[in-house]
């Protein structure tokens, strides 16, 4: 089982836009346990955003995004989620958006890898007028690792369009990035970084690309519960500011 599953997440490595705020996380490498299903609610706001239409999607600013996440564990390494992606604003903005599924797959704990590795790829689709691209698909490769009370986890994500303003544009390179520091049994702090840089041929010039830092707080006060709470500010012309996300979820244990 080692060898097919090592083949797998190596070759799937080598295969979605952004989903525009809809899910602002960077991801842990441990999928959900066996027989278990998470639900998650992503909520978030933007107060600074794009005021008019660009490219034929609809303005962000003053938009509230809800996304469900319902993610079931099928074995002790394979994960499936899917996502119902949703908007709520005025001037005709307030809509059921699209959904995606991710399957995702880590390597087991018992391989004893010093960091923690996983694979995820989701792929759906979305309403031309909230995206540039409709039908897409994320490669995301997952390496975290926890010392003592630091915390570090990098998805260098690959996106690609198959449908939609960019599908003649190849795979472009979308890194993500967390720290966080136990400041107690219950509380973690850090921050998080969201990047969208452009093809791998060729990077968007800097003031092009999609670029957001959030300043974000875990609370793990049981083990069923979980709650993500951050502020978030554009880095660059091109992105969203002043953006606030709240994510909560729940584990169902069978």
């Amino acid at each position: 089982m080692r060898t097919y599953l090592l083949l797998f997440l190596l070759t799937a490595s080598f295969g979605l836009q952004a989903q525009e705020n809809y899910e602002i996380q960077v991801y842990a490498s441990p999928t959900v346990q066996k027989g278990s299903t998470m639900v998650e609610l992503h909520s978030n706001y933007t107060f600074d955003g794009a005021r008019t239409a660009e490219n034929k999607v609809l303005p962000t600013n003053h938009v509230l995004h809800e996304t469900i996440e319902i993610t079931h564990g099928w074995t002790t390494w394979f994960e499936t989620g899917f996502y119902f992606f949703n908007t709520i604003g005025n001037d005709h903005r307030t809509s059921y958006v699209g959904s995606h599924i991710r399957p995702r797959v880590m390597v087991p704990s018992s391989w004893k890898w010093p960091v923690g590795v996983s694979l995820s790829m989701e792929a759906g689709y979305q309403k031309r007028e909230y995206s540039e691209d409709d039908w897409s698909l994320e490669i995301r490769p997952i390496v975290d690792k926890q010392w003592d009370k630091l915390y570090l986890s990098f998805n260098p994500t690959f996106d690609k369009s198959f449908h939609g303003a960019n599908k003649d544009q190849g795979y472009v390179f979308s890194p993500n990035f967390k720290a966080s520091y136990n400041v107690t049994k219950v509380v973690a702090g850090g921050f998080e970084y969201y990047g969208s840089l452009g093809p791998l041929n060729h990077f968007q010039p800097y003031q092009e690309q999609q670029e957001q830092l959030f300043a974000a707080v875990d609370l793990d006060w049981s083990p069923e519960w979980e709650l993500n709470f951050g502020f978030g500010w554009g880095l660059t012309q091109s992105t969203d500011n002043a953006i606030i996300k709240l994510i909560l979820g729940y584990r169902f244990h069978k």
